[in-house]
């Protein structure tokens, strides 16, 4: 797929070599997102957020790519769904993997702090993404301020 097309992905954003989110894909954006690579998808979204796809794990899954569902409920994101998108990520550190919301919101706050806290990239390049789509809300600034306390990074 053309980096064009790639780009049509709702709020597409290649974050590395390794890693790029963006909003719901559709069916085709999928096989688009195999061909360019990508072993892994990881899906932040409830089953029921805008545009999600209902059978989305079989269309995946029939693409040979591993799919990882942690649902984040907006209104109440919390430090266990960010530890267990840490825990993902460093399993599949080795691997291209592409990481989906509904919109590019949740998935940018929880790279932002993987970034931060499990890579070291420093608040001006990992904040520069984040923004690129959104400055987050109360909720996601309380969940980033926790998860910084946690580690002791603020």
């Amino acid at each position: 797929m053309s980096k064009q097309n790639f780009e049509e992905i709702y709020n597409y954003l290649q974050i590395s070599d390794g890693i790029a989110t963006s909003g719901q894909p559709t069916v085709e954006q999928f096989d688009a997102i195999k061909q360019a690579g990508y072993e892994v998808v990881v899906n932040l979204a409830l089953v029921d957020s805008l545009n999600a796809l209902p059978n989305q794990k079989e269309i995946i899954e029939a693409q040979e790519m591993q799919y990882i569902h942690i649902p984040v409920i907006w209104d109440n994101p919390t430090l266990e769904n960010l530890h267990s998108f840490f825990e993902v990520m460093k399993a599949n550190q080795n691997k291209k993997v592409f990481v989906h919301c509904a919109a590019n919101k949740r998935v940018s706050v929880f790279v932002y702090l993987y970034r931060r806290i499990c890579l070291g990239a420093s608040e001006e390049e990992a904040k520069l993404d984040l923004n690129k789509l959104w400055a987050p809300n109360e909720v996601w600034q309380r969940l980033i301020n926790e998860a910084f306390d946690n580690v002791g990074l603020r």
